[in-house]
């Protein structure tokens, strides 16, 4: 058993927290990159289209910091607000912003090393708590927002 157990909702007694949450995820993931895009397009067109000369680092850079602010504003991003689910720390509460940018930083760097992010994904979909490499890392869960 983990030490952050306890401070969490237990999956064998409280399963209505894990429930559907690796589809709502991905659901999510797919809102989130639609807006990263569209939040790049402007982007793009101001740096009079140069900025199509590093994409994919201007991409990420501006995912990050969307996901950054969004979590830290009330740990989920858009697509998981959307989805009706969040982030909560080992100790059961909201991330704040360094728990945010942990968080971004190890989704980010698994997008980077493509493995890393198929692993992400199958543990998410067979933990008992979903769990990703980086939820397992810091001690996070995503659960179905509490009513």
């Amino acid at each position: 058993m983990h030490a952050y157990a306890s401070h969490l909702p237990d999956p064998a007694h409280q399963p209505e927290f894990y429930a559907t949450v690796p589809v709502k995820r991905a659901m999510a993931w797919v809102f989130d990159t639609l807006v990263t895009m569209a939040l790049v397009v402007p982007a793009v067109v101001m740096t009079a289209f140069i900025g199509l000369f590093f994409l994919p680092v201007l991409y990420f850079t501006v995912g990050f910091i969307y996901r950054v602010l969004t979590i830290a504003g009330g740990s989920a991003t858009w697509g998981m607000r959307l989805m009706s689910i969040e982030l909560r720390d080992a100790q059961g509460q909201r991330f704040d912003l360094g728990q945010a940018f942990a968080h971004t930083a190890g989704y980010t760097f698994s997008l980077l090393v493509a493995p890393l992010q198929l692993v992400s994904a199958i543990f998410m979909c067979v933990t008992d708590r979903g769990q990703g490499l980086t939820d397992l890392a810091l001690g996070s869960v995503m659960i179905n927002r509490r009513a």
